[in-house]
């Protein structure tokens, strides 16, 4: 990706090295529903947790569970300044990106706050590990990263490459822009009748309209500014690919449930990113509209 030249935002929030603390706080609220949805793009982007859990197992130094984690003992972890730099371009793409879009529409978007942190973090929406994976909090508006979790993007998942990097922060970003829509009070008010898990369901239908939302930034993004090299887009398709509900599943329990999906199929996923980076058009991304996702 070409960002070297682009600025930094200001709402870039770091709490790395700050113990995030011990036992006896809520948990955080993972994706409910009905009362609205409380925490968006979690575990590893829906995944139930000890699905999750499976995944890291051995990998301590992803999770917290009696006290900080080595990193957190020594402060902010060594040689992630650059990472965060370049997290920090990517969320002022979005802000550019998404402030104009909102200006065509006669609307007027907020830039949300981003959070690193390690180990373990307090949000609007309760206390979560490293082990929950980056997180939308409408209640907040801002989203959370560790970034150890591209390191079990690249690593565990196979999914590398700045743009990857780039796709999980536009993704939870896309949920942040369905909240200054009001798409999110929509589904809350209307109450279609969807069941909020499965292939069809409201919890899946809100994550492929991030992931399109993902591919609108990146669309327009890179109209205006050139910010795609060759093998990026191939990046951010593998990176939706890898974090598929049916390819997690397979990889943590051997078998999927359809029923139980949260975001959808690594083929669903591929699809809506690949709409909006088509378009760029929020108009086609309507997937509660859409029969067949």
């Amino acid at each position: 990706m070409r960002l070297d030249d682009e600025r930094e935002s200001s709402n870039i929030e770091d709490r790395r090295g700050s113990s995030g603390g011990g036992g006896g706080r809520s948990p955080i609220r993972i994706g409910s529903i009905g009362g609205l949805v409380l925490v968006l793009g979690a575990l590893y982007f829906g995944v139930d947790p000890r699905l999750v859990m499976n995944l890291l197992e051995g990998g301590g130094s992803m999770t917290t569970s009696s006290g900080p984690t080595v990193a957190q003992q020594q402060g902010a972890p060594a040689g992630n300044d650059a990472q965060k730099q370049f997290i920090s371009r990517v969320l002022a793409s979005t802000e550019d990106v998404w402030t104009t879009y909102f200006q065509q529409m006669g609307r007027t978007y907020h830039d949300p706050r981003l959070v690193l942190f390690t180990g373990s973090v307090h949000s609007g929406c309760g206390y979560a590990q490293t082990a929950v994976g980056p997180f939308y909090c409408p209640a907040d508006h801002k989203v959370y990263l560790d970034l150890a979790f591209f390191q079990e993007l690249q690593g565990r998942l196979g999914a590398g490459g700045d743009f990857a990097k780039a796709y999980v922060v536009a993704h939870e970003i896309g949920h942040h822009v369905q909240n200054e829509l009001g798409i999110m009070q929509q589904v809350e008010n209307q109450k279609s009748g969807l069941s909020q898990t499965g292939e069809g369901g409201t919890s899946v239908r809100i994550e492929l309209q991030a992931d399109c939302f993902a591919g609108v930034w990146a669309k327009r993004a890179n109209d205006a500014k050139s910010i795609l090299q060759n093998g990026d887009i191939e990046e951010g398709m593998n990176a939706a690919a890898a974090v598929g509900d049916d390819r997690l599943q397979k990889q943590a329990q051997g078998y999927v449930v359809p029923d139980s999906f949260t975001h959808g199929s690594s083929a669903q996923r591929v699809q809506w990113f690949r709409r909006g980076l088509q378009t760029g058009d929020v108009n086609q991304c309507n997937t509660f509209s859409s029969s067949s996702l």
